[in-house]
């Protein structure tokens, strides 16, 4: 039986390729975004990669359309099996350099909208006991960085948002299932779109990977959906590691070198997104953003997570046998 997908943000980026790699499944995939030209376009890749799209205009940040969106879904793919909230938008700058109004557009965005998303998805999916919504964190979930405070604002709240329904699932014995993805820097438009008002172009905090690595892990917590969060990259790993041992010296390491690492050497030209789409002026901007040459295709650390049975049982065969070589040499 097909899948049916909803995927939020699915105009550019990383809804824009976990899209195209449910698509590769033969899923039925519903595209939520604001962008006419994206949807489109994110629509036709759906179709090239063998799924079946539906894309949906939609501002997440209102709850109503939101739920009418899921409505369409239902009525036109089927019962909706899995839920990916991805859509975001942010500001780049110094807090003092926000406007109290951006503050609150890019928070409703970016954190009411995966509550929206989630509540759209569970009215559905826990009167049939059945159903996983993947909620799509950052690094930034758990360790705050300068010249982000919107951003790392919205995802701490969707950590906290996370666990607390985590908790209240269990508490019903729910089989819904709510899983959470914490991502690397990613190599998507939204450094080409994001309101930005740094003298410098922004750029993602190497190392950088491309989209494709965080819809593989995406789809692989879709399909694994109890363990309560992934980790991708291990830049992640490292900082959040990092972060509950040393946060202290996270602070003053990343004030001394969070501005600079946040932008290049180009000069700042945004096509800015808080208000409205990028791409409603004819511009599809996929799923990649300007930096390709400087990004990975594959993390190790996925891989490793992945596969934590196997590495466990090769550590303690290694360990059994070193063990035996030396009893024998006794």
């Amino acid at each position: 039986m097909e899948q049916v997908v909803v995927v939020t943000g699915a105009s550019a980026g990383v809804g824009r390729a976990t899209a195209v790699a449910f698509a590769r499944r033969g899923a039925k995939i519903a595209l939520l975004a604001r962008g006419e030209t994206g949807l489109q376009a994110a629509a036709r890749d759906v179709t090239e990669a063998g799924g079946t799209p539906l894309p949906i205009p939609v501002d997440v940040s209102d709850a109503a359309r939101v739920e009418a969106a899921a409505d369409q879904v239902e009525k036109e793919l089927g019962p909706i099996d899995v839920w990916v909230n991805v859509a975001f938008t942010s500001v780049f700058a110094p807090f003092l350099e926000i406007e109290p109004s951006e503050f609150k557009r890019a928070t409703e965005v970016t954190y009411l909208g995966y509550v929206y998303g989630t509540r759209a998805a569970l009215t559905r999916m826990k009167p049939r006991d059945h159903g996983t919504i993947v909620q799509i964190g950052s690094a930034l979930s758990y360790r705050g960085i300068p010249l982000q405070s919107v951003y790392c604002g919205a995802k701490h709240a969707i950590q906290g948002f996370h666990d607390s329904l985590r908790c209240e699932l269990l508490h019903d014995k729910s089989r819904v299932r709510v899983t959470m993805v914490q991502l690397p820097a990613v190599n998507t438009p939204q450094f080409s779109w994001v309101l930005s008002r740094l003298p410098k172009h922004p750029q993602p905090v190497p190392p950088i990977f491309q989209p494709e690595v965080a819809a593989d892990a995406i789809l692989y917590a879709a399909d694994h959906p109890r363990r309560r969060e992934y980790w991708v990259g291990a830049p992640t790993a490292a900082t959040l590691i990092a972060n509950k041992f040393a946060p202290g010296l996270l602070d003053h390491y990343l004030g001394r070198t969070g501005y600079k690492s946040q932008q290049t050497n180009m000069p700042n030209e945004q096509a800015a997104n808080l208000w409205g789409p990028a791409d409603d002026r004819s511009r599809d901007y996929g799923a990649h953003g300007a930096f390709d040459e400087r990004s990975s295709a594959r993390s190790y650390q996925m891989w490793a997570s992945r596969h934590r049975g196997l590495i466990a049982a090769a550590a303690a065969g290694v360990t059994a046998a070193t063990l035996y070589f030396a009893r024998g040499r006794r």
